[in-house]
Parts: structure tokens; sequence; C-alpha cells
């Protein structure tokens, strides 16, 4: 877990609202547990962008990585969501205000990695947190197979509660391919609730990243939902109290409540 405890706070959330050390504790109690499986393995991924990455996993939390002239060894976390499909969230040393999620379904050999980066400083009306997506591959020895990653709007209309904990319970109703509404109506959060920026990719079937980005908070968030098994698995990631960077886990069982149909003349961009 990266921190940055010498980090500065410049920003300034709206009275009485929870910031992300209130609602992000204890939110993974739902959440895979992490798997030690990947210890001893090597994989080298390519990305849409032409680059390269080489994965040497040490240990159950540190791996040595290796891009272009650029190297290191950092901390990871693994999570097998469901057999052969892992969310592996990586966080740097020398660059704290990154993070990167890489989630990969090694029966297509097909990948999609999430660069989140806190800005040094706030810009009015633009999240404080940026992502950047790039489709890939894992050098498994065989051709990929089935469609390469990218955006979808399979989510639209679709409303669902998410039980993080016994104390953490939201609902989501996604408005568009942007934008995504939530409200909180177990935990810290009760009775608040916004509408944020998101973006959503279709992995491989019934698995699916969605990530949103807030605005009322230096704070955004990266998930793998499988919609088999009714499970998301992700991550926070932003600055907390004090002005430390936090890279907070969190997990939830889905139940759905069901999905609007829009019109063909009404549909939502």
């Amino acid at each position: 877990m990266a921190e940055d405890p010498t980090a500065v706070q410049d920003w300034a959330s709206p009275a009485d609202w929870k910031e992300m050390d209130d609602f992000a504790a204890g939110i993974d109690g739902n959440r895979i547990p992490p798997t030690d499986r990947l210890k001893d393995q090597r994989w080298l991924l390519r990305r849409s962008d032409e680059v390269v990455a080489e994965l040497r996993f040490q240990s159950a939390e540190q791996v040595h990585w290796t891009r272009g002239a650029s190297s290191g060894t950092d901390w990871y976390q693994a999570i097998e969501v469901s057999p052969d499909v892992f969310f592996l969230d990586q966080t740097f040393a020398d660059r704290p205000r990154v993070s990167e999620v890489t989630v990969l379904h090694l029966p297509t050999a097909r990948t999609v990695t999430i660069e989140s980066t806190i800005a040094e400083q706030p810009t009015p009306g633009v999240p404080q947190v940026s992502q950047r997506f790039f489709a890939g591959v894992i050098d498994t020895g065989r051709a990929p197979s089935g469609e390469i990653p990218g955006p979808t709007r399979d989510l639209i209309g679709w409303r669902a509660l998410y039980r993080y904990s016994p104390n953490h319970l939201y609902e989501h109703l996604y408005l568009s391919s942007e934008r995504y509404c939530w409200q909180c109506l177990v935990g810290e959060q009760r009775g608040h609730g916004d509408v944020d920026l998101t973006t959503t990719w279709k992995l491989a079937d019934d698995f699916y990243v969605f990530t949103f980005r807030e605005f009322l908070i230096p704070v955004a968030a990266t998930w793998l939902y499988d919609l088999g098994a009714l499970r998301s698995t992700g991550k926070f990631f932003g600055i907390g109290k004090g002005g430390a960077v936090r890279n907070a886990p969190g997990g939830a069982h889905i139940t759905s409540l069901g999905r609007v149909q829009y019109p063909q003349d009404g549909q939502p961009i």
C-alpha cells in the first residue's frame, strides 16, 4: 500500500462530506483474499501503445518489473477473481502519485492496464485523479483469442446494490458511457450520493473493468466486475487526511436490481 506522508493537502472537501479515510475503512470486508499463486512466475505484457513490461514475481508482495530502460522492485497484490482471471495492483516507491492495475484473462491472453495519476494541484471542475487505459496481451505462447478489450456500453441502464461489508452498502445506477450515479445506503456516507465520471471496458464475457473519478474529493476507483459470480474486486486511489496518498482495497457482493431500457431515439451518450 503506497503512502506519501510528506504530501501537502491542497484541497478542501465540502462541509460534512466524508473523505477517503472515512468511507474506505473496512470496505474490503467482502473482498476476495489475495493469492500467492504468482510467486516465482514471469509475465511478459505487451500493451496497445507498444510498451512491453516484464514482471518477475519474487514473493507474494514484491515484483521486479522492467519496462524499456526502466526497472525496479515494488509492492504488488494479486487477486484471482475467477480461475485464471487476475486483478493485479501495483504501486511504485519512486512515483507515489501513480498506480497501475492490470486485469488479465488468461484463457484469451487479453489484458487491460489502468494507470491512475494524482495531479500535484487540483483544477476546478476536473477530477484530481486521472486515468488512462491500455488494451494488451500476455505472452502465453499462443495467439490471443476473443475480442480486443475496449470501451463498452453494456452497463448502461443497469441498477445494482454493492455490499462491501456489513457496514457498507451502496447503490449504483449506470447512466451513460461517461457517468454513473451512486448513493450510500449503509455506512459512513449514508445519505450522500453523487454523479461522477466513469469509464467501462469489457475484458471478456462477464468480465468488465469499471472505473470512476470523483469531483468532490481527490479519489478514483478501479474495479473488475465478475458478473457471472456477481462479485466486484478493486481499489480506491487518492489523497486521504493530511495529504497522504492512499491505496485502499475494496470488494463487494453484487445484487442486481434490474435494468432500464431506453427508447431508440433517447439513447444516452
